[in-house]
């Protein structure tokens, strides 16, 4: 029986091996005799992964097949408060390092995140259940912001004036903060820590990063690879936990600043409390993003978009789109539309040919399956139901179908609600002015796409559309890290948002200096204002 639990330990650590973890991120945990028991993920403070001394803990589910993958310690009081006492100990020297230096360890993280893509692919599949192949896409959008930190020595300039007055010139700095804070959601295991981590660090800010209890794993890789890189010691901090960690973080006077990504109600009480604190904070939250469908837009290419930016990652990005308004109605498309939609492949993500994982949790599903009936019970037509999809070898996993809700109206609660899942509503409209008026009328404003061939048609939508990320025939208009992540109204909270120019922006502050260097020894005593009238 010894024997046969240590063999299982074994094949445990390998499996844990084969996505990606390394002996310092996990430790193994639980009887022998009674079988081991899932390793639990530690924290990672002042350059040392810990086990923590909590004894309460999350499953890790793999959503494909419901296997513990590993465990999730909820960090105690004093663990909080050892990380980011690691990170402000560690910020005046990472401070005082220089832009170039710290460039470096950004080359160097790019390099070693493209040699690991694979792993980082496996464990993200593994533990949030989609694609290897957009679990690949995952870690790559995230890779570019790494890549995008690597020119902070010019992001970070500031600015000159000479002889602004009679011998007197003026100039401002970029500075860093101090430590900063990031609080990441499930469905980007990858792609959100490293919106915010790289940034924030290359701008000379030390950092507390709380991934998803859900799938820690990626996050834990990530600064394996930062540190391998040449990350000081303290400079990346790891905590995980639920609520009570994020309210530490909120309240935490060391912490100037708080980047998140996830729901509504999450987001809004992040923002509210830590920015009661005098923390700054940039919430990226809920979304509904529409497209508007021309009668004049390309049938095979805006079909493929609908299908793609409606179904991909299962439905789970923040700029899905999940809401399809066609001008003139949308029977004409819908046979097309439905024939495309139910040839995608629905299996566990590891599985060759799979263009639709599972949803990331059994609580997920249910919310999605039910907000689908809503709508039925609502008056919405369904064209095509995918609650009641079995995947063979997988039947415990949870898999929901592409789904299409037509004729659909905004006081639905399908409509109102962010599904979050494979479902496309199909919404009619008579004319473009309707159908502006449709996705503005919606308190989202993350991202809206035109599919139309008419110049005329895409300049107004352009400028009438109220929503941070504008695409023309583009279906998820997801900038690159040069320009930033827009998200507005309901969908963001802050001044600030994510990567770009407002990136650098969020996490430096300005300090303007006013200098002068000439003999004033003669010069005599005088109260009244300076101008640059005067010498």
């Amino acid at each position: 029986m010894l024997r046969s639990a240590l063999q299982r330990g074994a094949s445990s650590a390998r499996s844990l091996k084969s996505q990606g973890f390394s002996r310092s991120s996990i430790v193994a945990e639980g009887s022998p005799a009674l079988g081991m028991a899932p390793a639990r993920v530690r924290n990672l403070i002042g350059g040392e992964f810990l086990e923590s001394r909590s004894e309460s803990s999350i499953d890790v589910i793999n959503p494909a097949t419901q296997e513990v993958v590993s465990r999730v310690p909820l960090t105690t009081d004093e663990e909080f408060k050892a990380a980011v006492s690691a990170a402000k100990t560690a910020f005046p020297k990472w401070k005082n390092t220089p832009v170039t230096s710290r460039q470096r360890v950004m080359f160097k993280l790019q390099e070693l995140i493209r040699r690991d893509m694979d792993k980082l692919a496996m464990n993200i599949t593994t533990e949030q259940g989609k694609t290897l192949k957009d679990a690949q896409g995952d870690v790559f959008r995230g890779l570019e912001v790494v890549e995008h930190a690597c020119g902070m020595a010019t992001l970070q300039m500031g600015e000159y004036v000479s002889n602004v007055s009679r011998g007197i010139d003026t100039y401002s700095i970029r500075e860093p903060l101090g430590v900063c804070a990031g609080i990441c959601p499930f469905n980007f295991p990858a792609m959100i820590p490293l919106w915010m981590f790289p940034m924030a660090v290359t701008c000379g800010n030390t950092f507390i990063l709380k991934p998803s209890e859900k799938d820690p794993g990626a996050s834990m890789m990530l600064a394996e690879l930062a540190m391998e890189a040449g990350l000081p010691d303290g400079v990346l901090n790891i905590v995980h936990g639920t609520h009570d960690t994020v309210n530490s973080i909120c309240d935490d006077e060391d912490i100037k600043a708080i980047s998140f990504v996830g729901s509504n109600t999450a987001g809004m009480h992040i923002y509210a409390r830590a920015a009661a604190k005098g923390k700054r904070v940039q919430s990226n939250m809920g979304a509904k993003n529409h497209a508007i469908i021309m009668p004049d837009a390309s049938a095979e290419a805006t079909l493929n978009a609908l299908v793609a930016a409606g179904f991909g990652a299962a439905g789970q990005r923040c700029m899905a789109i999940s809401t399809a308004v066609f001008v003139g109605g949308s029977k004409p498309w819908e046979e097309e539309l439905t024939k495309r939609a139910s040839a995608l492949k629905v299996n566990a993500g590891v599985e060759p040919g799979t263009d639709l994982g599972p949803v990331i949790s059994k609580q997920a599903k249910d919310r999605i399956c039910s907000l689908i009936q809503s709508g039925i019970e609502s008056g919405a037509r369904i064209v095509l139901d995918g609650r009641n999809i079995v995947v063979p070898g997988y039947e415990d996993g949870n898999f929901v179908g592409p789904t299409i809700l037509s004729d659909a109206t905004g006081d639905m609660e399908c409509y109102k609600e962010e599904i979050f899942g494979p479902v496309l509503l199909c919404i009619q409209a008579e004319s473009l002015e309707e159908a502006i008026q449709i996705v503005n009328n919606n308190r989202y404003g993350n991202g809206a796409s035109i599919f139309t061939t008419s110049g005329i048609s895409a300049r107004k939508f352009q400028t009438e559309i109220e929503a941070g990320q504008v695409g023309i025939n583009v279906p998820i208009p997801v900038p690159l890290p040069f320009f930033s992540f827009t998200g507005s109204k309901a969908s963001f909270a802050g001044d600030l948002n994510f990567y770009g120019k407002a990136g650098v922006q969020f996490y430096t502050q300005i300090k303007t200096v006013t200098q002068q260097w000439k003999d004033v020894s003669t010069q005599g005593v005088s109260l009244a204002m300076p101008t640059s009238q005067k010498s």
